[in-house]
C-alpha cells in the first residue's frame, strides 16, 4: 500500500478589512486576501518546506488559501491545483451567515457539540466528520497523481479533521501520511 507524505498548510493571516468595510455578508467573506504578516508567513513556509522537494501543490478556493498558494508556489517552482473540497468548514451551509458574530456563534457551538451535530438534530453548520470526508477524497485524488510529497494549501478546521491539530497557527503547517 503506497504511502504519501502530505503537508496540510494553514494559509497566512487573513485581511478581513476591505470584506468588512464593504459589509459583505457570508461566503464574500471568503474573498478575503492576506495580511502583509500573512504574505511573509507564506514566503517564510516556502522556504522551510523547500527540503521536502515537493512535487505537487493544491490549495482550497478560497482567497487566503489561493494567495497562499501562489506565494509558496512561485518559490517552490510549483503550479498551484485548486480543489473545493479542501474549502473551509461552513458555519451555515446555506452561506447566507450575516457577520463575523454569526460565525463565531455557530463556532462555539460546533465546538461545545466536539464538532459533531448532536444525536439526531441536525444543525445549519457542517460537521467535522463531513469536513474529514470531504478532505480525505481531495487528498485521494491528488496523491494519485504523484509519487512524491504533497503540499495542500487549506484551513485549520481542515487540518483539525486530518490530523486532530487543534491549533495549527496561520502560515504553519502539520505533517500527515496519507495511506492510500
Amino acid at each position: 500500500m503506497p504511502v504519501t507524505q502530505i503537508y496540510l498548510v494553514r494559509h497566512g493571516e487573513p485581511d478581513y478589512a476591505p470584506i468588512d468595510s464593504r459589509g459583505w455578508p457570508g461566503m464574500a467573506a471568503d474573498s478575503a486576501p492576506l495580511t502583509a504578516v500573512g504574505m511573509k508567513q507564506a514566503e517564510e513556509l516556502a522556504d522551510l518546506l523547500a527540503g521536502i522537494r515537493a512535487t505537487y501543490l493544491v490549495s482550497s478556493p478560497f482567497t487566503r488559501a489561493l494567495h497562499s498558494a501562489a506565494i509558496i508556489g512561485h518559490r517552490l517552482a510549483l503550479g498551484v491545483k485548486v480543489d473545493h473540497d479542501l474549502r473551509d468548514w461552513l458555519p451555515d451551509h446555506t452561506g447566507l451567515w450575516r457577520s463575523a458574530a454569526d460565525v463565531r456563534a455557530a463556532q462555539a457551538e460546533f465546538e461545545a457539540y466536539g464538532g459533531e451535530w448532536p444525536e439526531g438534530i441536525q444543525r445549519p453548520w457542517e460537521p467535522l466528520s463531513r469536513v474529514r470526508e470531504r478532505a480525505l477524497e481531495a487528498v485521494a485524488r491528488h496523491t494519485a497523481s504523484t509519487d512524491g510529497p504533497v503540499l495542500v494549501v487549506t484551513h485549520a478546521t481542515v487540518i483539525q479533521a486530518l490530523t486532530g491539530a487543534k491549533t495549527t497557527a496561520h502560515g504553519a503547517h502539520e505533517y500527515y501520511r496519507y495511506d492510500a
